[in-house]
């Protein structure tokens, strides 16, 4: 990389450090209990809209994984989310009426959130339908994660975004508040994915899945990232440019090889295709709040009209993370 892109990034760097310090002025706080937050505790961060059947279990799943403490943006939900998360004693929560398109799809209050509380700490940014699989999940809980990551002098961690659905209509069996969202939506494509590297950034750019396969069988290229960068050891110089598929400073981005192989990694199990997408999936075209005008939610509008079912002849049962690896969606590195 060149000394006018290192020094470009480090001026984009700095003004999302600033936005993120004017944006902290749209975040009202109604449950603030960061006081409780110790040195060493793991961090989870999240903003959210009306997400309150999906609360019980993403909170729980989380706490079971090791994470301490929780620092929410609730944008104005209307189905209870907000109260629903005030009384929980790990949570700290703020309300914002104010733009989530404005506020850079709200990467700039959880910079600012992250900024503010997460210095010196592993945090976790992940949305309510996202769920973090990583090499041995199943013995290790998520300390074990960060305790060899620090040992290996590595500061961030990535997991590709696994598109997650159900056999059949995504109607077909209601979601109950607490349940997990596996159970319905327990197939995801083995196959069908494209890689790239972005060499502004200097991380993958990954496509493809059911989305790709379903909602842009045409235009694959407008297909939505799948790449991400959740678990960071943060620094208040460190911020995120869009959601978490790129952070600042660069290096950050390097999880991979040159061929996306042997470093450690981690998948986002991705729970959007319930019997509650159509719903929601018709609130955000409405409210225009998502990136490029929206074009993601245009295309959900336009197939679900149909009724289409994202199974096909390709699909695998998700069974653990060892299937993952088989298949090269993750990998364990040199963690032993």
């Amino acid at each position: 990389m060149g000394f006018w892109t290192s020094y470009r990034l480090r001026i984009q760097r700095r003004r999302w450090l600033v936005r993120a310090l004017r944006k902290r002025r749209e975040l009202r706080a109604v449950s603030d209990r960061s006081n409780k937050i110790k040195s060493d505790d793991l961090l989870l961060f999240s903003t959210l809209r009306n997400e309150h059947v999906r609360l019980p279990y993403f909170l729980n799943y989380y706490r079971e994984q090791g994470i301490n403490h929780f620092l929410i943006v609730d944008n104005d939900s209307n189905d209870g989310s907000l109260e629903y998360l005030a009384e929980q004693p790990d949570v700290s929560v703020w309300h914002s009426k104010h733009s989530y398109k404005k506020s850079r799809f709200g990467v700039d209050w959880l910079n600012w959130l992250q900024f503010r509380y997460g210095h010196d700490h592993w945090c976790l940014v992940v949305d309510p339908d996202e769920f973090l699989i990583y090499p041995f999940c199943d013995t290790r809980p998520l300390r074990a994660l960060t305790d060899w990551l620090d040992a290996s002098s590595i500061k961030s961690f990535s997991a590709m975004l696994l598109d997650m659905y159900p056999k059949g209509r995504l109607d077909e069996q209601p979601y109950r508040a607490g349940q997990n969202p596996m159970e319905i939506a327990s197939w995801f494509d083995a196959g069908n994915y494209t890689m790239e590297k972005n060499a502004k950034f200097g991380n993958l750019w990954i496509q493809g899945g059911p989305r790709s396969r379903v909602f842009f069988p045409h235009e694959p290229e407008k297909a939505p990232a799948l790449n991400k960068i959740p678990l960071v050891k943060w620094n208040r110089r460190y911020a995120y440019v869009s959601s978490t598929h790129m952070v600042l400073p660069r290096g950050l981005n390097q999880v991979y090889d040159e061929w996306g192989g042997e470093k450690a990694s981690g998948i986002l199990l991705h729970a959007k295709f319930l019997d509650t997408f159509s719903i929601k999936a018709a609130e955000e075209l409405q409210r225009k709040q998502h990136y490029a005008a929206s074009i993601e939610y245009l295309a959900y509008a336009q197939s679900l009209s149909e009724n289409p079912e994202l199974w096909c002849k390709w699909s695998e049962k998700y069974i653990n993370w060892r299937q993952l690896e088989i298949l090269g969606l993750m990998s364990k590195g040199n963690w032993a």
